[in-house]
């Protein structure tokens, strides 16, 4: 069994910057934002994941692995996004 490295590779450089802007997002919703609106950015900084992925699979020529990369990038994010609403939410009910 041998693992193709070219895709492998493909994928860790479509996928990180996808999860970084998840990541950041959320840390800068729970910088910047109000307590009282921590829950109303979270579905914009996912907007921007999508977005994001679209903008990098089209860049990408290969067409081989499209959906596995997209449902890595997006899933990640929605995961990544999930744990930040959780931590975020408990934070907005604490400060009320």
């Amino acid at each position: 069994m041998t693992i193709d490295q070219p895709a492998t590779r493909l994928t860790l450089t479509s996928v990180v910057p996808v999860w970084s802007v998840a990541v950041v997002g959320s840390v800068l919703i729970g910088l910047l934002v109000p307590r009282a609106h921590y829950l109303d950015w979270v579905p914009f900084v996912l907007a921007a994941d999508v977005l994001l992925t679209f903008c990098i699979q089209l860049a990408i020529v290969q067409k081989e692995g499209l959906v596995d990369r997209m449902m890595a990038c997006l899933g990640g994010s929605v995961v990544i996004l999930g744990v930040a609403t959780l931590v975020l939410g408990i934070l907005q009910l604490s400060a009320g």
